[in-house]
């Protein structure tokens, strides 16, 4: 039996395992300092957090198209490698932009950064069976996955705390998140012996045609070819309606609740990295609990109590925050809120898996991520402009009795579908 420590004796996998830990937490500790420059700049401004959080998720539709006909060409290992490289240079750019004033800039830079996340993502998915053996397949996904569902809970919280302190701030965060990127770049460029110059005058040679190629494949042909799909296979009516559904409400408390923290507790970044941390806890214990424990439940009722549970703890977490500012007692709804959320993405994904035939399944994910990230931005910019005229506490209780009264409707109407 393979274990671990097996996995981990391999030079290659070690080599990428640490390299991941180290990416992780430097994504959150990109996340931290975006959030606490917008407290410097524009205090209390959802709008302002919506803007800058767009730059991180359009190029899911820009870039995501040709990055993946790219991947499929290149050498792995140096997409990752060039991918550090130029968003540590990136990052490293920022507090020169804030400085000189230029929050175009800043923008561009954000958003030039999350395009390469674009290729190194995939390419890190990639790569693993081509430094693993087959036999260690299984416990290397699953010790890359545990490690990045932990690393990201631990990285909320030290991004947290390294952002808030006075002398290091937003400033000092993107220096920290620079030196990641070239420290991850230096422990993948270690996987492989092979000349690195070669490889890369190789990949080039292939960049032409896979750009040709690419460059054809949009997000409208993704949703057209994804739409199809849908119509054909009467069940993914409900799961667009519950992908939908989901990202819409997270997409209008994303901002909001960021500010409504900031205001309740009077930090930017440390009591927002606390509770991230106790939310991502309970979406990694959620997961796991039902992994466990509910592979005989209904999907579609779980994912309808899912979201009646959702939304009674979003109600109490706005409620407490709002009257009782306790960061022990929010950890802990937050933490309640992610264990409720949780089986609503692994049940409609597996149904997912278990409706669509394999030749259509990359493009059904490809054209649901386009709609899910879609209904995101669109509710996440509906909610930051409604802030102004509404209460932020009251923006996240009418999200949270939506979810109450969208899965209450959905057990009544399965109940009389099947009476």
């Amino acid at each position: 039996m393979t274990r671990f420590r097996d996995v981990l004796k391999d030079r290659n996998f070690l080599c990428l395992w640490i390299a991941q830990i180290i990416s992780n937490f430097g994504d959150r500790l990109t996340q931290m300092a975006l959030v606490a420059l917008i407290y410097q700049t524009a205090p209390g401004s959802a709008i302002a957090l919506a803007k800058l959080i767009s730059f991180t998720i359009i190029p899911v539709f820009l870039i995501g198209p040709i990055a993946g006909a790219w991947v499929d060409r290149l050498n792995k290992r140096n997409v990752m490698v060039i991918s550090d490289l130029l968003r540590g240079i990136l990052v490293l750019a920022i507090p020169l932009f804030i400085m000189l004033q230029q929050i175009l800039l800043v923008y561009l830079a954000v958003f030039l950064v999350f395009s390469l996340s674009r290729f190194f993502i995939p390419s890190r998915m990639a790569i693993i069976p081509d430094i693993v053996s087959k036999d260690k397949l299984l416990v290397a996904n699953t010790l890359a996955d545990t490690t990045h569902m932990l690393g990201n809970v631990m990285g909320l919280v030290v991004a947290g705390v390294l952002v808030n302190i006075r002398f290091i701030g937003a400033i000092g965060g993107f220096y920290i998140d620079a030196a990641t990127f070239f420290a991850s770049a230096a422990l993948i460029g270690m996987i492989v012996q092979k000349s690195f110059a070669k490889e890369v005058r190789e990949d080039l040679k292939v960049t032409k045609e896979a750009f040709s190629r690419s460059i054809r494949k949009s997000i409208f042909v993704e949703i057209k070819d994804g739409i199809m799909y849908f119509k054909k296979y009467s069940q993914m009516h409900f799961i667009v309606y519950v992908f939908f559904l989901l990202m819409a409400g997270l997409g209008a408390i994303s901002c909001v609740v960021i500010v409504f923290i900031q205001e309740s507790f009077g930090t930017a970044t440390l009591d927002l990295g606390l509770i991230g941390m106790f939310l991502a806890g309970g979406l990694l214990l959620g997961t796991l609990l039902y992994g466990k424990l509910g592979q005989g439940m209904e999907k579609p009722r779980t994912i309808l109590l899912s979201f009646i549970g959702t939304g009674i703890s979003v109600v109490l977490f706005a409620f407490f925050v709002r009257k009782y500012p306790n960061i022990l007692v929010s950890g802990l709804l937050a933490g309640l809120m992610g264990m409720m959320a949780s089986p609503i993405m692994v049940s409609v994904n597996t149904m997912t898996h278990e409706t669509m035939p394999e030749e259509a399944r990359g493009r059904t994910f490809s054209s649901l991520e386009s709609v899910i990230h879609l209904a995101f931005l669109i509710f996440m910019f509906l909610a930051a402009y409604a802030a102004k005229y509404i209460e932020r506490f009251w923006i996240l209780i009418i999200v949270g009795i939506i979810f109450i009264i969208c899965g209450f409707t959905g057990m009544v109407l399965r109940k009389n579908e099947r009476g």
